[in-house]
């Protein structure tokens, strides 16, 4: 395992579950592996970045799963473990990868959770609140002082649920992630368009919309940008796929300390580079042994199968393609 050693710029924090996932899939399966939104985040944002984390485990949490985030350089102090079980969900995909089936979901310890952000974490300039409860969100932004960046993520279950403070966190937040379905069910609409100016009304100045194996979209008050997925011949398990972009986006914005659209355009590829990385394999195994150099060039990859040259018109029906 190898990542920066030299990492500069901010800290990321990251607030979200940490479980004990056992996912089946076409291609194997796992029982109680590492998993839950903080953790995936939070590792690969340390590729770019120091993270923090905060969540809740339960005593039967596994001890070397803390020891392999500890080894990431990810502060481990805002973990609560407490006396019960952990957090657990159990899944299966089918050929559609971009459909998980909850086969079970105990929420255990989760359950309980209010998030305690420790006073060295409150000054957190680069926050992601993960997918939980938004009223919990709003918990942890009610603790923090002046973050420059926070990023919000969510689910149909809030959607349905919990709308109004959904909306609320939303309001609270810089950038929005969801996926398309949840983009779309949140603002009434079957366009993504329309729905990414709806998400930002309520006063994200970004956002991101998720497409799974499709790859992702970026709106602005300004343009919109497209990143494809990266094609791979071989999905082991897409768990963790969304944190893990949302991960690396934040983790290299936080290193860069740049939020100009060129560099959002950029952080998104880097996010879809980790997120492309981590469904090669269950759960962080991909992760583990993931090093930078293989991330920058996957990146380079990015660029080249998106590149496409300029036209020159000459005259009309005359196109001429000419390389830089």
């Amino acid at each position: 395992m190898t990542h920066r050693k030299d990492q500069e710029g901010c800290a990321v924090l990251t607030v979200g579950s940490l479980a004990l996932d056992s996912v089946k899939t076409p291609l194997g399966k796992v029982d109680e592996a590492l998993g839950g939104a903080a953790v995936y985040s939070a590792v690969a944002a340390s590729f770019f970045s120091r993270a923090m984390v905060v969540g809740v485990a339960g005593e039967d949490f596994p001890r070397q799963h803390l020891e392999f985030l500890e080894s990431r350089s990810i502060d481990t102090q805002g973990i609560q473990l407490v006396p019960g079980k952990s957090f657990r969900w159990a899944g299966r995909y089918d050929y559609d990868l971009n459909q998980a089936h909850t086969l079970r979901t105990e929420l255990n310890v989760f359950s309980d959770f209010h998030p305690v952000i420790p006073e060295a974490y409150k000054d957190a300039k680069y926050v992601f609140l993960a997918n939980i409860d938004p009223g919990l969100q709003l918990e942890v932004l009610g603790q923090l002082r002046g973050p420059k960046l926070v990023i919000c993520d969510t689910m149909n279950f809030w959607i349905e649920g919990k709308r109004d403070k959904v909306i609320e966190v939303l309001g609270k937040s810089d950038i929005a992630f969801m996926n398309d379905a949840e983009a779309r069910e949140l603002c009434g609409t079957t366009s993504l368009v329309k729905a990414a100016d709806v998400i930002r009304s309520y006063g994200p100045k970004v956002a991101i919309i998720k497409k799974g194996e499709h790859g992702a979209l970026m709106f602005t008050d300004h343009t919109h940008f497209a990143a494809p997925a990266y094609p791979l011949a071989e999905v082991k398990d897409p768990t963790g796929a969304g944190d893990s972009f949302a991960g690396g986006f934040i983790g290299y914005l936080a290193r860069t300390d740049d939020l100009s659209e060129r560099n959002l355009r950029k952080a998104v590829v880097y996010g879809s580079t980790l997120a492309s990385f981590n469904v090669e394999d269950f759960s962080l195994e991909r992760f583990r042994r993931l090093t930078y150099p293989e991330i920058m060039e996957r990146y380079k990859e990015f660029k080249h199968i998106s590149f496409f040259e300029e036209v020159d018109m000459l005259d009309p029906g005359h196109v001429i393609f000419h390389h830089a």
